[in-house]
């Protein structure tokens, strides 16, 4: 009977055994030996399910682990990519080339110090820009980890070429076909800085990042965006062609981009015409065979310039400060938002994606209305989005004075391989004298 009972399917229902006490066949000895049965047949089936259940909990927990392990793994190992990826970049020859007026550099200047030149502290810094009433304002650089080579300098005009004049466009430029000269002649002077330097020293950058001195950094500059044969651009404000405020490739990719006025007749030759600064750019790119991506980027360009709000199709959106980003280059000053939310995708969805427009979302942009002058207060807006430590340099340089300005820009000379620049007390008295 326990044969013919082992080998039967085992079911939820156990047999139904009943004891007829006329039954000749029955005896006490029998009843014991079945009553034994049963109980040995329930000790079984208990032991059989525990030892399912164990075995079922046994193995979801060994899958859950080994996919936490998993999991934690592929995430440790991003992780060490990226940390083997900003130390091949610490490793590595990189050269920062800063372009344009200060302006605002009170406000963009410690956010460049901060979260780039900081971020890749082996970088050497080169900067080029136009003497003004706030190129004062450049002796912050003083706190930058490495200063290589300095050109402050006059402004003079560009004679135009016949082929200049053909290529470019003044449409849409606030100083015509000479404010695009003006641009090239200082982003391909700050390539003839670095090419000086190489030459003199033997040897070659493995990377160029080429940034204004208008840009706002809210946050660090990342890894990522070191593309080997690739140049890197922002998204957005591409005006048909590439968007030119931020630019960072290896030497060669770099070489091409930055060759602004020199590549100008070999458009020309390739047929090209009424071209503005996006567009130049993308055209001297493709003509080269510069394959370029476009990652976001936490910055964006502090204006002062006025806007119509809201901005039409082929208008400019400002973006307020205090959003969250990143703005890949947008126009933005510190004010109060007028629009948040769903005004946001209203103005945006309106935008001419190939102009003027950068990557948003509802919960990642904010804009003020940029008809009039920064409002009164601003420096409150600018302190909260910026956050102390980069707001205390903002008070410094509003509480410089002359003698202060040239002491720092000596502190800045003494870190430097090469200086051109007028005298410093005459860059410091040019925006400090009438404050004194």
């Amino acid at each position: 009977m326990e044969q013919q009972a082992a080998t039967k399917p085992r079911t939820t229902n156990y047999p139904q055994i009943h004891f007829n006490n006329n039954d000749k066949n029955t005896s006490p000895r029998k009843s014991i030996q079945l009553t034994k049965w049963i109980s040995d047949f329930d000790w079984r089936l208990l032991i059989l399910l525990f030892t399912s259940l164990f075995l079922l909990l046994l193995y979801f927990f060994s899958y859950g682990e080994s996919e936490t392990i998993s999991f934690n793994k592929r995430e440790a190992q991003a992780l060490d990519f990226g940390s083997s990826r900003k130390d091949e970049l610490t490793r590595s020859r990189i050269a920062v080339c800063l372009v344009g007026g200060a302006r605002r550099f009170e406000l963009t200047g410690p956010s460049i110090i901060e979260r780039v030149l900081n971020e890749f502290p082996n970088s050497d810094l080169f900067l080029n820009s136009p003497l003004d009433s706030n190129s004062f304002k450049l002796s912050l650089l003083k706190f930058a980890p490495r200063v290589n080579s300095v050109r402050i300098f006059e402004p003079t005009n560009i004679p135009e070429t016949d082929s200049q004049v053909r290529v470019l466009t003044a449409a849409n430029s606030p100083n015509g076909i000479q404010g695009l000269l003006q641009y090239f002649n200082l982003v391909e002077g700050c390539l003839t800085m670095i090419e000086d330097y190489q030459r003199e020293k033997g040897f070659t950058y493995d990377w160029i990042v080429r940034s204004r001195v208008d840009g706002y950094w809210s946050a660090p500059l990342s890894s990522d965006s070191f593309i080997p044969g690739q140049y890197v651009v922002p998204p957005g404000s591409s005006f048909k062609g590439f968007n030119d405020r931020l630019g960072i490739g290896d030497y060669n990719t770099s070489v091409v981009a930055l060759s602004r006025l020199s590549l100008i007749p070999t458009l020309e030759n390739l047929n090209y015409t009424q071209l503005n600064s996006e567009t130049a750019f993308r055209a001297q790119l493709i003509s080269q065979n510069i394959s370029v991506q476009t990652p976001a980027q936490p910055f964006c360009i502090l204006s002062d310039r006025k806007y119509p709000f809201p901005p039409g199709r082929f208008d400019v959106p400002v973006a307020a400060l205090s959003s969250r980003g990143p703005l890949s280059g947008a126009k933005c000053r510190p004010c109060t938002p007028v629009c948040a939310g769903s005004c946001v995708a209203d103005v945006m969805l309106g935008l001419a994606k190939w102009w003027s427009w950068t990557p948003w979302k509802v919960d990642t942009l904010e804009l003020c209305d940029g008809r009039g002058e920064w409002e009164v207060g601003w420096e409150k807006k600018f302190d909260a989005a910026a956050g102390k430590r980069l707001a205390q340099f903002r008070k410094k340089v509003k509480s410089l004075n002359v003698k202060q300005c040239v002491k720092n820009f000596m502190q800045m000379r003494g870190k430097a391989a090469k200086w051109d620049t007028p005298p410093l007390e005459e860059i410091c008295k040019l925006g400090l004298q009438s404050k004194q």
